[in-house]
């Protein structure tokens, strides 16, 4: 008798337990296809901008620094190797700095153009605009629902009784997206100023 009764119990405990795995490697899978739509966003801006700068620098006295800026951010977000960014918090801070950097690099390129009326007035450059402030907002949507994702994960793998073995079957708690440093605070854009012709 009391050897079913131990039976049973062991018997309980692996469903339990293996119900529980189930579903840690479920959300787990689910947070990797999140980041690798988070991924997929950040290549489409990084896409975008070669073009823009093509079509930027096309106008006259355009400021260098601001191209180069652009530039040189891109080809950093394009050293990273991304593929266990989702697993390491040390890789995923370096991407989103690499990231912001980027970003930074966009908004002040697309702030600058506002001193240059021929650039406003292309087609060109105006349709890589849109394309470019849809793919920010794109990223902020896919950023937001990898947020959601993660925060379903990381409630699993801490919440009873899971936290008893989560981590014994490498199941480790994911990084958060957060804001920039500074980002709370609007910037400062003054299109009254006259532009600064590079030389």
């Amino acid at each position: 008798m009391q050897k079913r009764i131990i039976f049973g119990l062991l018997a309980i405990m692996t469903l339990v337990q293996g119900c529980g795995y189930n579903r840690l490697v479920s959300l787990h899978q689910e947070v990797d296809k999140q980041w690798a739509q988070v991924e997929n966003v950040y290549q489409r801006r990084a896409d975008l901008v070669p073009n823009l700068v093509a079509t930027v620098s096309g106008s006259a006295n355009f400021e260098k620094s601001t191209l180069i800026a652009v530039t040189e951010a891109r080809a950093s977000v394009g050293k990273i190797d991304a593929s266990q960014v989702a697993s390491d918090p040390a890789k995923f801070a370096e991407v989103e700095k690499a990231q912001s950097s980027l970003g930074s690099a966009l908004s002040r390129l697309l702030v600058v153009s506002e001193n240059y009326p021929q650039l406003k007035s292309s087609a060109n450059f105006m349709e890589l605009q849109s394309q470019l402030e849809g793919t920010e907002n794109r990223i902020s949507v896919e950023r937001g629902r990898y947020n959601d994702v993660v925060q379903r994960y990381n409630t699993a793998i801490k919440s009873f009784p899971t936290v008893f073995y989560s981590g014994h079957f490498g199941f480790k708690e994911k990084p958060y997206f957060t804001a920039t440093t500074g980002a709370e605070v609007a910037p400062k854009v003054d299109f009254n100023s006259p532009a600064t012709p590079a030389k």
